[in-house]
C-alpha cells in the first residue's frame, strides 16, 4: 500500500511541473520582494539606484550584517567605522515588518546617538522600538488589507507644501495612532489624514525617520506618472551633507512575510519553465513518467493481505507519573512536594557527586560547588531556596515553580 501511495505521488509531481511549466502567461508579477536587485514591479531596485542622485558626495553601499555588536566580528561591525564623535552616515531599510531584537535596538540607538541618521519603512514595526519612541501603531494585520490602490502625501521639505500621490498598485501600508508632539515631528500622511511618516530628533544631531508605507518605494510606485517627487521628497528631509549610506538587507531578510530570503526575482514558475525549455531534462522527465505508469500497472495488484497492525504496550510508568501529579495538584500539597524536591536532590548529589549531607550549609555549598564544576554563586542561590521553601510555613504555586526551574537548571548544568 505504501509503494503504491508513493507511486501516485510521484506521477502527480512529474504532471504539476510538466503542466506549470507550460504556462506563460503575461501577467503582471505580483511576488514582493522589496529586494534592491528586482527589476519586478515590487522590487526597489529604482529606488535604491537612485540613491546616488541624492546623495552625490556619500558612498552607496549594501548591508546584511546584524546591529548587534556582539554577533558580528569587528571587521562586519555594522557601525564600527563611525565610533567617532563625527558622523554623517544614513542607514537605510525597506521592509514589510522591522522587528530588532534588544541588542539590535541598542546598536541602532547608540549610532543615532552618535549623530547618525535611521530611515526605516515598514508596514509593522515591532511594539518594544515603538515603546522606545513614545509612538502607537494600528495594531490592525495589514496583510488583511490588500487594497488595489496607495495614496500617500509628504510635506515639502522647503515650502512645508503638502501633496498628494497614489498609484494603482497593492497598499500594504499603516499609519500611527499616537504621537509625541514634543518629540515627533509629522512629515507625511496617509489617504485618510492619518500620520504615516515622522521624525524623531536627537541632541547629537541624528535622527530616526520612521515610514510605515514601504511598497511606496516600489518600482511600480516610483515609476507611476510623477511618484518619483514622492521618493525625492522622503528622503530630502535626510541631511544633504550625508558621507555613506548603507541600503540594509538584514532586517528585510530577518522578518516573516513575502519576500523572506528571496535573493533575485526568479521563482518557481521560471524555474520550471527553465527545465522545460531543456531537451534532455524533458526527455528524462517524460521517461520516468512512463516507467512509473508500468511500475503501478504491475505492482498494483496486491501480493500480500493486509497486516494488522498491533498496537504497543501501554507506558504504565509514565500514567502512574501522571496519576501522582494530578494527586498533587488537586490537593495543593505544595509543602510535602518541597519535601520529596529536596530529598530527590540530596540523593542526586549523594549518588553523583559522593556528597554525604544531612544538612544544607556552607560546607555543603562549598562542597557542591568544588565537585560539580557549578557557578558557587548559583549553587548558594539554589541552596538558599531550597532551605527557604523547607523553612516556609507555606508554598506558594509561584514559588514552587521558581524552585523547580532552579532545579532543572541545576541538573542540566552540572
Amino acid at each position: 500500500m505504501i509503494r503504491f501511495s508513493l507511486y501516485i505521488m510521484l506521477c502527480s509531481v512529474g504532471l504539476v511541473l510538466l503542466v506549470t511549466g507550460c504556462t506563460k502567461g503575461k501577467t503582471v508579477d505580483e511576488r514582493m520582494t522589496l529586494w534592491r536587485n528586482d527589476k519586478i514591479p515590487y522590487g526597489t531596485w529604482y529606488a535604491y539606484n537612485q540613491l546616488g542622485q541624492l546623495f552625490p558626495q556619500a558612498s552607496i553601499s549594501t548591508n546584511r550584517h546584524t546591529t548587534d555588536p556582539a554577533e558580528t566580528t569587528e571587521k562586519e561591525r555594522l557601525f564600527s567605522p563611525y565610533d567617532s564623535e563625527h558622523l554623517n552616515a544614513a542607514f537605510i531599510t525597506v521592509a514589510f515588518s522591522f522587528r530588532p531584537d534588544q541588542k539590535e535596538m541598542e546598536g541602532l540607538m547608540g549610532f543615532v546617538g552618535r549623530g547618525g541618521h535611521v530611515f526605516i519603512s515598514a508596514a509593522q514595526v515591532a511594539q518594544r522600538f515603538l515603546d522606545t519612541l513614545q509612538l502607537q501603531s494600528s495594531q490592525s494585520n495589514y496583510f488583511l488589507f490588500d487594497h488595489d490602490t496607495l495614496r500617500v502625501k509628504v510635506y515639502d521639505p522647503v515650502s512645508w507644501e503638502e501633496k498628494t500621490y497614489t498609484y494603482p498598485g497593492k497598499a500594504f501600508d499603516n499609519y500611527f495612532t499616537h504621537v509625541d508632539s514634543a518629540i515627533t515631528t509629522v512629515l507625511g500622511k496617509n489617504a485618510n489624514g492619518k500620520a504615516n511618516f515622522v521624525k524623531i530628533a536627537y541632541e547629537s544631531g541624528g535622527a530616526i525617520y520612521l515610514h510605515l508605507a514601504p511598497l511606496a518605494f516600489t518600482n511600480f510606485f516610483l515609476l507611476h506618472k510623477d511618484n518619483k517627487t514622492y521618493y525625492d521628497k522622503v528622503l530630502s528631509w535626510l541631511p544633504k551633507k550625508i558621507d555613506d549610506v548603507r541600503w540594509d538587507d538584514y532586517f528585510r531578510n530577518s522578518q516573516d512575510g513575502e519576500g523572506k530570503g528571496q535573493e533575485g526575482g526568479k521563482g518557481a514558475s521560471e524555474a520550471l519553465t527553465w527545465m522545460r525549455k531543456q531537451p534532455a531534462f524533458a526527455a528524462a522527465l517524460g521517461l520516468m513518467l512512463l516507467l512509473l505508469l508500468f511500475i503501478y500497472v504491475f505492482e498494483s495488484k496486491r501480493k500480500q493481505r493486509v497486516i494488522p497492525a498491533i498496537a504497543p504496550l501501554r507506558n504504565t510508568s509514565l500514567d502512574f507519573v501522571k496519576t501522582i501529579g494530578r494527586m498533587y495538584f488537586q490537593r495543593k500539597d505544595n509543602k510535602d512536594l518541597v519535601h520529596k524536591m529536596i530529598v530527590h536532590f540530596m540523593s542526586h548529589v549523594r549518588s553523583r557527586y559522593q556528597i554525604r549531607a544531612t544538612t544544607l550549609d556552607d560546607d555543603f555549598v562549598q562542597r557542591l560547588a568544588f565537585k560539580s564544576g557549578y557557578d558557587p554563586q548559583a549553587v548558594q542561590t539554589l541552596v538558599y531556596a531550597l532551605r527557604y521553601a523547607q523553612d516556609s510555613p507555606q508554598v506558594t504555586d509561584d514559588n514552587l515553580l521558581e524552585l523547580n526551574h532552579k532545579l532543572e537548571t541545576f541538573y542540566k548544568k552540572a
